[in-house]
């Protein structure tokens, strides 16, 4: 078996940005047996971060990367991705068959349609995973999904690129990426929220290390939705308890007030009543049980005003 270096199909890749996400897949590309031509980095963590990734990889203009690679992997700040690459098609720097790929989660190809006007490939790739731009982030690789979205005939070259980093790609469609991109964020972002206000309430009464307090509950909490979606929905809310329900809301909005954490309660109450209507809407919560939570919640109008009633 021939080296990865050294294998047919080996493609001269330039990496524009050298953030968390784009230094870690340049690596894993040239892991896979790519060229790294170069590398755009301009903060000083950058900088560093391509000296640990991405040694001997000269630290390049954008002109002069694109100018380089055959491939061109865009790493930047969404709103940074439209005009940076309406900007380099308008200065003429795209080839024909050069392909341009892109990271960003909400975007499909559309945003790159300027760079398959002059010829390029356009493909969109969106590694499902946060990044910490280190080392240990090769290896979470290969239990990653990456959202994929190319038109037909370049969407085996997304596909391979993905697998070549030890990824599973999964296709998602042009219209559907905002919402895609909303789901995962909706995943991640706020589990990370509600994390950290737990910990905040733990720690006000003197509990340590609420991280480990929380670990056990939140891993398995976690394990349980992703096997089971809904069905894995516990506690005071699905049982129909509206006593502990009110109890939760009353203390929480003292809380609330006593350590000027206001968005505690709110989200309380958001995900509180979120659950209660999934678990309504599976059969698992009776509408009569349903309007008890509302009530305690403060919400005993919300019911009807949204759905005008509730047919199981």
């Amino acid at each position: 078996m021939s080296e990865p270096a050294n294998r047919p199909g080996r493609l001269g890749i330039g990496v524009i940005g050298a953030g968390k996400v784009g230094a870690v897949l340049g690596a894993a590309l040239r892991s896979a047996g790519h060229a790294l031509v170069g590398v755009h980095a301009v903060s000083e963590d950058s900088r560093t971060r391509a000296e640990a990734l991405l040694p001997d990889v000269p630290v390049l203009p954008i002109p002069q990367i694109v100018e380089r690679s055959e491939v061109v992997l865009f790493a930047v700040p969404d709103d940074e991705l439209g005009p940076l690459v309406s900007g380099l098609a308008q200065a003429g720097h795209f080839t024909t068959g050069q392909i341009l790929v892109h990271t960003s989660g909400r975007f499909g190809t559309d945003v790159l349609e300027p760079g398959r006007e002059a010829g390029a490939i356009a493909l969109a790739v969106h590694p499902v995973m946060t990044f910490t731009g280190l080392s240990l982030d090769l290896a979470r690789l290969h239990t990653a999904s990456f959202g994929v979205t190319a038109s037909g005939p370049f969407l085996p070259i997304a596909q391979a690129l993905v697998v070549e980093m030890g990824g599973e790609p999964v296709v998602v469609a042009e219209g559907d990426r905002p919402l895609y991109h909303a789901a995962l964020a909706h995943a991640s972002n706020h589990s990370v929220t509600l994390v950290g206000q737990a910990s905040q309430i733990l720690e006000s009464m003197g509990i340590e290390n609420p991280g480990e307090v929380l670990g056990p509950l939140v891993r398995a909490s976690i394990d349980n939705a992703l096997a089971s979606g809904d069905g894995a929905l516990t506690g005071p809310v699905v049982r129909g308890d509206a006593g502990t329900v009110q109890t939760h809301r009353e203390n929480l909005e003292g809380f609330a007030t006593e350590e000027s954490a206001p968005d505690i309660g709110a989200a309380y109450l958001a995900m509180a009543e979120a659950s209660a209507y999934r678990a309504n809407r599976r059969g698992a919560l009776p509408d009569e049980a349903l309007e008890r939570i509302l009530r305690a919640l403060g919400l005993e109008n919300s019911h009807k005003s949204e759905s005008g009633g509730h047919e199981q």
